[in-house]
This record gives structure tokens, sequence and C-alpha cells, in this order.
């Protein structure tokens, strides 16, 4: 266990992940295993480990092999998910005492790329599964380097320099974040610009870079072109020939590539319970394509 020569990675049979066996990551892992993780997670944008028995420190120290960690923003109290762990963020649907122990409840999470809204957005999220509804509840990826290779031509030219403004008011279940206004026009939402193809600052490969769909403006469009524009982009970029869907276990560990991949939820009953403890490793500036500027379009 944990020795480089007994990891397995065995394909999803989908357009992106794989799950990787032989591995405790409760225990101690030497650097060339880890060294053989990144490569598989390079390789195939979302990882899986399952029957994972993880603390919540130890789901931290595994995180930061990766990279620096992000703090999860406060919840509805204003305090940290969990007490002197600020690095855990709780993705639950549960109430005690009448009060919510995470987020995101137990209704549809759209498409979308984790925190996309900030300058520096996460290079990757990891979810640890705690407790899990009979039914429902999935999580579907979507492999944004297919995306880009697969786009029509015309599509492509389209979209080449462009910048997208990602909105920060609304989260991915469509709630209004906290201490955040209404905004009704696109091109008035506030939040971070980025390019709406990347190069990814590992692979050096391009991929479409979307974010969330609500309240998305193309920089410099009239607010009907960028509409028409995103939905036409949206509709390409979310078929199904570029998703794969994980059906959750109890003990299940997933780490995906915000960098390359999008993600969505399943509903779920609401009186069913779901528990997941959630980390993010800290991002760097989304690099676009040589040749964009930074109005909008290339060369610019």
């Amino acid at each position: 266990m944990n020795d480089e020569d007994a990891i397995q990675v065995i394909p999803s049979g989908g357009p992106l992940g794989a799950e990787l066996r032989g591995l405790d990551l409760s225990q101690p892992i030497p650097d060339k295993a880890f060294d053989a993780i990144r490569a598989a997670w390079r390789d195939h944008q979302v990882l899986l480990f399952r029957g994972q028995s993880l603390s919540d420190p130890k789901l931290i120290a595994f995180s930061r092999r990766f990279g620096e960690l992000d703090l999860c923003p406060p919840n509805d109290l204003g305090r940290t998910h969990i007490e002197d762990m600020p690095e855990i963020v709780v993705i639950s649907n549960v109430e005690e005492n009448g009060r919510k122990i995470g987020s995101l409840g137990s209704y549809e999470s759209t498409w979308h790329t984790d925190m996309s809204y900030r300058d520096l957005p996460p290079r990757a999220s990891l979810l640890h599964s705690l407790e899990v509804p009979v039914t429902g509840g999935d999580t579907q990826f979507s492999n944004m380097y297919l995306a880009v290779e697969r786009m029509p031509a015309e599509l492509r030219r389209a979209i080449e320099g462009a910048v997208l403004v990602h909105d920060s008011t609304y989260d991915s279940a469509g709630s209004l974040r906290k201490g955040m206004q209404e905004v009704t026009d696109p091109s008035q939402a506030p939040g971070a610009r980025h390019p709406m193809i990347r190069l990814h600052s590992d692979t050096g490969r391009e991929a479409l870079y979307l974010g969330r769909r609500r309240n998305a403006y193309v920089l410099g469009l009239a607010v009907a072109d960028s509409e028409r524009l995103l939905d036409r982009v949206w509709t390409h970029a979310t078929l199904p020939e570029f998703a794969w869907t994980h059906s959750w276990r109890v003990g299940d560990l997933l780490i995906w590539d915000n960098r390359c991949a999008m993600h969505r939820r399943d509903a779920f009953y609401g009186a069913s319970r779901r528990i997941m403890h959630r980390t993010q490793v800290k991002g760097e500036s989304v690099i676009a394509p040589k040749g964009w500027g930074e109005s909008g379009r290339a060369g610019a």
C-alpha cells in the first residue's frame, strides 16, 4: 500500500476521470508515489480514490501535497464551517439544532468551475464523502480540453481573444452570495475577467474556461450579442460527449482540475443526508493563449 509499484490507474472509460487503487491516503505517501498521482491527475483531470477513511487533518495534509490551500469563505453565520480548520468547506443539506451545517443544500448545482470569479481561482478542488443519499447527488465532470479541440471552427473564431466577466453575485446553486446585490444587467456584474480559452499552466494545453453561465458577459459586446454567443458556447461545452458522471459512495475522495474541467451536481431527496468535506488548492493567474489582448480581442 502506497508503494509506487502498487498504484493502479483505472480510466473511467469516459472522456476524463480515472480511479487510483492501491493507496491509503491516511498514511504517508512517498514522493515517488505522489509523483505518480500527479501524473495521473495531469492525464485524466479527475481522480477517484475509493474507500478512504480520512480525518479532517489528514484530508488537509493530503490536499497540501498539491499546493497551498485556500481558506473557506465564512458561512451564513459569519464563521468557518469547522472550528480551527478554516481550510475545510462543508457541502451538505443537513441541519442540526435548526442551523445548516454546510452549503448548497439538496438542489441541483449547475455547470460551473469553482470560484472562477476570483482573480486567482483555485487550481484544484478535493471532495471527501462522509454521508451520501441512496439515490441522487451524482456529480458530472466535463472535459474542457476536448471542448476546445472539437469546437466548430466558426465558433472558435467567434471567441478568439474574447475575455469573459465571471459574475461573483451568485453561487452555482443560483443563490445570492452573502453581502451581494442582485444584478440584472450582465455588463454591470462584478467579478474577475478571464480569457475564454486559457492555457493550462502544467500541460500547456488550451482549455475552454467559462466559470458559470448566469450573468456571464463577453467584454466589449452588446449584452444581446454576448448572450447569443454565450448560449452557443455553453450548448457546445455541455455536450454529453465531453462528460463523465460519478456516483458517490461513502469514503470516496475526488480531486479535479478546475483549470480544464467543469462540474455539476444532480439534485437529491431533501430528507436524505449528504455530507461532504472540501478543500481547495490556491491557483494562479489565468493565462491566455499567445496573441490575446487585454481588451477582449486577439492582438489588441
